[in-house]
């Protein structure tokens, strides 16, 4: 938009039942702190709506938009083309234009994967994944494509685990056995990280992930993709056996680093964008 009375560029969020996003606060605290006059606007778009809005975001010039459950696989056949992960996932949460193309990303595993790094280099290591879902779908395709030697999904519906572990074999040419969950799961020896990809202890500091602690070893990275409350029980337990803790606001916090650089080029702020999210989400 080159009208200089007018907003620059414009970005949105695509969900339905959109309100009290928190990922708002936190981009448009991003585009402030680095003098973009840019908007990330929240718009709530029922199914039967999205293709009318995907056509209405190009015509206007939108330079992307995120896009929530249910349209993460419903928006695809309304883009231009998938990155990598997308494609191999089959699941979209960032549309970027480029040229005159919308071009579907996912952001999910990235986001987790920075974060993860700033703990662990993945390349090479042994992975136990909690989950067989779309967060730990996500972070599985991005551990394998960062060249994790060996990803075990351990999942409690055996269908579902093992559509996933097929499609890192399959796809991806992941090591990627499947382990049906069922009562405490002993982490085998030679493990180096393990993620909780479920939502056991979302909004529960409580809840118990079904998990033997005494084969949790010091020095392991242990993750959980839960981001309220920030510590789990989860956390709290590995950190008291000498494990190294991540918590989920870092993987929500890369997400939208990631998306910013999609939509505008620049590597944003981190500390200024989780400092922003903390604020919105109270914690």
């Amino acid at each position: 938009m080159s009208d200089s009375n007018f907003l620059h560029e414009l970005v949105g969020s695509m969900s339905q039942g959109a309100a009290g996003n928190p990922t708002v606060a936190m981009i448009e605290a991003a585009f402030a702190h680095h003098g973009l006059h840019w908007r990330y606007i929240n718009m709530e778009v029922v199914p039967e709506d999205l293709a009318a809005a995907v056509r209405g975001a190009k015509a206007m010039g939108f330079r992307g938009f995120n896009c929530s459950l249910p349209h993460k696989v419903t928006v695809i056949p309304h883009l231009d083309g998938l990155g990598e992960s997308a494609a191999a996932m089959g699941a979209v949460n960032c549309v970027v234009r480029r040229g005159d193309q919308l071009i579907g990303e996912n952001t999910d595993g990235k986001g987790f994967l920075r974060s993860l790094q700033s703990l662990e280099d993945p390349r090479g290591k042994s992975v136990v994944l909690f989950g067989a879902g779309g967060a730990a779908r996500a972070i599985a395709v991005e551990l394998a494509l960062a060249g994790t030697s060996k990803i075990t999904v351990v999942n409690r519906s055996e269908a579902r685990g093992a559509e996933l572990a097929s499609l890192l074999r399959e796809k991806l040419g992941a090591d990627a056995p499947l382990v049906v969950w069922n009562g405490d799961y002993s982490v085998p020896a030679g493990t180096d990280i393990v993620i909780n990809g479920t939502s056991i202890g979302l909004y529960a500091p409580e809840a118990r992930l079904a998990l033997n602690l005494d084969s949790l070893r010091p020095g392991m990275v242990v993750a959980d993709v839960v981001f309220n409350p920030v510590r789990t029980r989860l956390l709290a337990d590995a950190a008291a056996r000498g494990c190294r803790p991540l918590d989920g606001l870092g993987m929500l916090v890369n997400q939208g680093i990631v998306g910013v650089q999609y939509w505008t080029g620049i590597e944003p702020d981190a500390a200024v964008m989780r400092a922003a999210l903390e604020s919105a989400m109270g914690v």
